[in-house]
């Protein structure tokens, strides 16, 4: 059955692009036969809005958009997300990363200096053989995940149609911040596996976050 959903941040006003974009999964749920869900990717306590979360729903009704089921708020799930990444470290598929802010900046400050694209350079990567440094103190650690070092990433997108990213696109990317909370790939991942999504339609400027997705899947043996 198709499954498609539609994610906004209660960060402010929802504006036409993603209203269209709601519209389409919408529309193709309904076409088809399937499900059509309605999340809200509310793990930005900081910046999230009553008031801009009050704004979405009210343009769904505007424009009579039902969706299927209950709301689900990002925000009330952590600790189902703290489960997978408490696998992904027994795994081995994750690790915890302690380098500093300054350190951080300072190799990307190297790395755009040498007209490289800022990367991560796997201080903390275990490795066979490898000796990692001392764990500082005063530092939490973030989580990052084992991203594959070679190979290809492929997916089929529904407009562009195959699509194919050198492993080497993906760096090891942060999974959970020092404060514990899961960074948003992670959580999109996660939500749409458990809600088992068939089609995800959003905007191309998220094309390039599909691969990092696609690592956190197979990390965790899912079925892409």
């Amino acid at each position: 059955m198709t499954v498609t959903r539609f994610a906004p941040s209660p960060t402010g006003y929802l504006h036409i692009g993603g209203l269209r974009t709601a519209l389409y999964s919408y529309l193709w749920a309904r076409k088809n036969g399937g499900t059509f869900r309605l999340r809200i990717e509310d793990t930005d306590l900081a910046r999230n809005s009553e008031e801009a979360l009050g704004a979405i729903i009210e343009a769904f009704n505007w424009v009579g958009l039902s969706y299927d089921g209950e709301v689900e708020y990002q925000s009330k799930r952590t600790e189902i997300y703290k489960e997978y990444i408490n696998r992904l470290l027994e795994n081995g598929n994750a690790y915890k990363c302690y380098m500093s802010k300054e350190e951080l900046d300072s190799l990307r400050a190297k790395q755009e200096a040498a007209k490289q694209t800022p990367r991560y350079d796997e201080t903390w990567r275990p490795e066979d053989g490898k000796v990692l440094p001392q764990i500082p103190e005063g530092i939490e650690p973030v989580i990052r995940i084992k991203a594959p070092k070679t190979g290809e990433i492929r997916f089929v997108d529904g407009v562009k149609g195959d699509m194919k990213f050198d492993a080497s696109f993906v760096d090891d990317f942060v999974i959970a911040r020092s404060n514990g909370m899961p960074t948003y790939n992670f959580v999109v991942t996660i939500d749409d596996m458990l809600m088992e999504m068939t089609d995800v339609i959003r905007g191309d400027d998220h094309l390039s976050n599909t691969p990092k997705q696609i690592v956190i899947y197979e990390a965790l043996g899912f079925d892409v």
